[in-house]
């Protein structure tokens, strides 16, 4: 792990004061490292689990998505990394209000915590895998998270039917924006 270890003691404080204005910053690509988030958020390097909370946390405030691809960035380098499915995943949902002006504040599993709404909407589509859908929310600047199957199931206890275009839509508000889980009829199958 010395090449990860030489980066986390690069990036020692960045996340101590919000998080780093990685959008900012356009280093040199040094190629790609033995990093890869896996679909249930566990983040392995070189075949191995990362174990420390606080290291994981570190490398998340500097991972940039482009295009398809994720990168750890600082000022002067970027190397990327591999990510199965989201690089984080939703494992808490708190609701604050009811009706059309609920807030649906989603909690990460590294801490970051985003407001379903018009700056982090959520999502719905088809999980190959699982042949389902799947839910997602933007957590920052095209970061998802995937929201755990049993925060899933607390969001669809919320939800309700409206008409959309002509069409019986089921899904959720929060923060003010409706957003469509899919049609009623395939949701209450």
């Amino acid at each position: 792990m010395t090449d990860l270890m030489r980066y986390a003691a690069e990036l020692e404080g960045a996340g101590e004061k919000g998080l780093p204005p990685v959008e900012k910053w356009n280093p040199e690509y040094c190629g790609e490292i033995d990093l890869v988030i896996k679909r249930d958020g566990t983040w392995v390097h070189e075949g191995t689990p990362i174990g420390r909370a606080r290291l994981v946390r570190l490398f998340s405030t500097v991972l940039r998505r482009e295009g398809d691809g994720f990168f750890l960035v600082t000022p002067v380098e970027k190397m990327q990394i591999d990510v199965e499915d989201a690089p984080f995943v939703a494992v808490l949902m708190r609701r604050e209000g009811e009706g059309e002006t609920q807030r649906l504040i989603f909690t990460t599993n590294l801490g970051d915590e985003a407001v379903a709404g018009p700056n982090h909407p959520l999502d719905f589509r088809e999980d190959p895998e699982a042949g389902e859908r799947a839910p997602y929310i933007d957590v920052r600047a095209g970061l998802e998270a995937r929201i755990a199957r049993a925060v899933y199931y607390d969001l669809v206890a919320l939800g309700e039917p409206r008409e959309i275009d002509g069409e019986e839509m089921f899904g959720v508000w929060s923060d003010g924006v409706f957003f469509p889980f899919g049609p009623a009829d395939e949701i209450y199958e």
